[in-house]
């Protein structure tokens, strides 16, 4: 340790003085490091399987456009989905089966929504969309092409089963809903309607 007034002793500083190529050298660990640790944070972020943001990565995405829209003035409508029989299909064909059922209905959720949007997956069969801008006024559209890619996904992938899903919705109140969370609790009470 280095104290004031005290003689340094020989060698004290040499681990901080570097030839050009041991600093090169520094410069790339730290950024492989940093690298590292980046990716590291956008795993915890992603749902394996599906690769949409799981529950914590949809959370932190959906509050920044939330925010957006409650300091603009825009409406948001947070949808909530969940992919009927999923247990079934798990039990009657094998979880491998299982989770392509799980990456088809995340590929149509990718296809069916903006890029303003955020989707994710909340865990086990359920879906989660934060759509910015929309009321729930555009929701039978939303659904209506929801069901169209899904039928197309149906009658193209050969499987002794079709993927349906059930949806429920709830518009973004300013005064209930300030945050993610609170639209996520507010969910539980959905109305589900079975789709497919």
């Amino acid at each position: 340790m280095l104290i004031p007034g005290k003689p340094v002793k020989n060698g004290a500083c040499a681990d901080t003085l570097r030839s050009p190529q041991q600093e090169r050298q520094h410069l790339r660990d730290l950024a492989r490091k940093a690298e590292q640790e980046l990716m590291g944070v956008q795993m915890a972020s992603m749902d394996e399987l599906t690769l949409l943001p799981n529950r914590h990565g949809f959370t932190a995405l959906a509050e920044q456009g939330l925010n957006a829209c409650l300091q603009m003035g825009k409406p948001a409508t947070l949808l909530l989905f969940n992919l009927d029989g999923f247990k079934h299909i798990n039990y009657l064909y094998g979880r491998a089966e299982g989770d392509n059922a799980l990456k088809t209905f995340a590929d149509v959720l990718r296809i069916a929504f903006r890029e303003s949007d955020v989707i994710g997956r909340l865990g086990s069969d359920k879906f989660v969309a934060l759509l910015t801008g929309s009321s729930a006024v555009e929701i039978a559209a939303i659904r209506a092409r929801l069901e169209e890619i899904l039928e197309e996904r149906n009658a193209t992938v050969h499987r002794a089963y079709d993927l349906h899903f059930s949806i429920g919705q709830i518009e973004v109140d300013p005064l209930l809903h300030d945050t993610v969370d609170q639209l996520l609790a507010a969910a539980d009470a959905f109305t589900w309607q079975t789709v497919g």
